[in-house]
């Protein structure tokens, strides 16, 4: 299964890659910018990625149901039964639309209510991060095949007892998640947009990400992957298991800790 998971994980990469053509198409042009019913901003680059990844997802995993950002948002609501899949075409896409590059493609597998295979790639820093049973990451421009002899195994660092580096959300950091950092030994943060924040723990350019506002299962789950493949965790601030599937709340997420290694 571990094996199988690095396999879909290595899948889920090079549908982000195919997608990736469509987002910097839209992201190369004068794009329009749209609201949704919640107010939150869309373009279409949204709309075309999520596209080309649904047919890719029909071809590698069929039968299994899809939570798709923008499927949802039109009132899409597949049955949740067991193993399901979690597509964010555009993640940060205040990130796209101030043309800052940070932001990202994200796939995930969500099996037992964890993510156990999962993609995450800025197409615009041409970075891609996987996690399967083991985690890489790795430099591939939009539309190129994954090449897994180019990627580089990625391993998060094991938590300092002091001199922590926190990343914080450059759209979203509020004063509870500056204080929550501080009272976890956090001396220096560090800002990034999307699910790069799970990237910079999962890689070992920060200990910490703590995050208390409101995100969706597709926002967190590939990052989450992509952090549990690199040795680190994500839970609740109390330190209960974060979990997906939670239709009780319509997929919305409670806060949440990406924290590295513990030490041994």
């Amino acid at each position: 299964m571990e094996r199988e998971n690095d396999r879909l994980a290595h899948a889920f990469a090079d549908i982000c890659l195919k997608a990736a053509i469509e987002v910097m198409d839209v992201y190369d042009s004068g794009f329009v910018v749209q609201s949704k019913d919640d107010r939150s901003p869309v373009t279409a680059a949204d709309t075309r990625a999520e596209t080309v990844i649904l047919e890719a997802l029909r071809h590698v995993m069929p039968g299994v149901p899809v939570l798709a950002e923008e499927s949802f948002s039109a009132g899409v609501r597949p049955d949740i039964n067991g193993d399901f899949l979690l597509v964010d075409p555009v993640d940060g896409t205040k990130e796209f639309i101030n043309r800052n590059g940070e932001f990202t493609i994200n796939i995930a597998l969500i099996s037992g209510r964890v993510p156990v295979a999962g993609c995450v790639y800025a197409p615009a820093l041409k970075r891609i991060f996987i996690g399967g049973k083991s985690g890489f990451s790795g430099t591939f421009p939009p539309g190129a095949k994954l090449d897994a002899g180019a990627l580089s195994p990625m391993q998060a660092r094991a938590m300092p007892q002091t001199g922590r580096i926190a990343v914080m959300s450059r759209s979203h950091a509020d004063d509870q998640t500056r204080a929550f950092a501080a009272a976890e030994g956090v001396s220096e943060t560090v800002s990034a947009g999307s699910s790069l924040k799970f990237c910079l723990v999962a890689d070992g350019s920060a200990d910490l990400y703590p995050r208390f506002g409101p995100t969706m299962e597709w926002d967190t789950a590939a990052g989450h992957a992509v952090v549990l493949a690199a040795g680190g965790n994500v839970t609740c601030p109390d330190g209960s298991p974060f979990l997906y599937g939670k239709t009780e709340t319509g997929y919305l997420n409670g806060a949440f800790v990406v924290r590295g290694r513990q030490p041994a």
